[in-house]
C-alpha cells in the first residue's frame, strides 16, 4: 500500500494531466521507485489512480523498457546495443559486464546490487559505447573504465 503523501502527490499529477493516460509513465515510475519495481499491487494502484484497467496499465508498463515488472537490483545498468554502440564494439563491453558481474543480460548480481539490461539507443551515439548505471550516463566505455564505474557505483550505495 502506498503512503498517503505519495498517493496525494500522484493524484495531483493525474489531475494536472490533460488525460489520465498522459500521467501513466510518471505514476508507474513513482510507484516503481516506492516498491523497487512495478509490483502487481502497484499495477492495481496505478490503475485506480489513472482510471484504467490493470490490463491497460500492464500494456503500458511492458512497452517501456525502464519500467520493471520483476525485481531488479538496487542499480540497473542499461547498456546500449544500438547501431552506433555496436559499431563502437559494445559487444565487448556487454560481454565484459556479463563476465565481471557474473550474470547474463536481464540478470541481477548475487548481492542484489546490479541488474544488467540491454537497451536500444541512449542518445549518446557520439560517446559510444555507452551505458547508464542507476540513471547516470557513461560513455566512451573501455573495460578499465567499466571497472572504475562499477567500483564507484557500488561504493555510492
Amino acid at each position: 500500500m502506498i503512503p498517503e503523501t505519495l498517493k496525494t502527490s500522484l493524484e495531483a499529477r493525474v489531475a494536472s494531466a490533460i488525460t489520465p493516460r498522459e500521467a501513466a509513465v510518471d505514476v508507474m515510475k513513482e510507484l516503481q521507485t516506492h516498491y523497487g519495481w512495478l509490483t502487481d499491487e502497484a499495477v492495481g494502484e496505478a490503475a485506480v489512480l489513472l482510471g484504467l484497467s490493470p490490463l491497460q496499465v500492464e500494456e503500458l508498463a511492458t512497452f517501456y523498457e525502464m519500467i520493471y515488472r520483476r525485481p531488479v537490483g538496487k542499480k540497473v545498468i542499461h547498456v546500449c546495443d544500438s547501431i552506433s554502440c555496436w559499431c563502437a564494439d559494445c559487444d565487448t563491453i556487454i560481454q565484459y559486464l556479463k563476465d565481471k558481474l557474473g550474470v547474463g543480460l536481464g540478470g541481477t548480481t548475487a548481492d542484489g546490487v546490479f541488474t544488467l539490461i540491454p537497451c536500444c539507443c541512449m542518445g549518446m551515439c557520439g560517446d559510444s559505447p555507452a551505458m547508464s548505471v542507476g540513471g547516470v550516463p557513461y560513455g566512451k566505455l573501455t573495460p578499465e573504465l567499466v571497472d572504475k564505474i562499477l567500483e564507484a557505483e557500488r561504493n555510492n550505495g
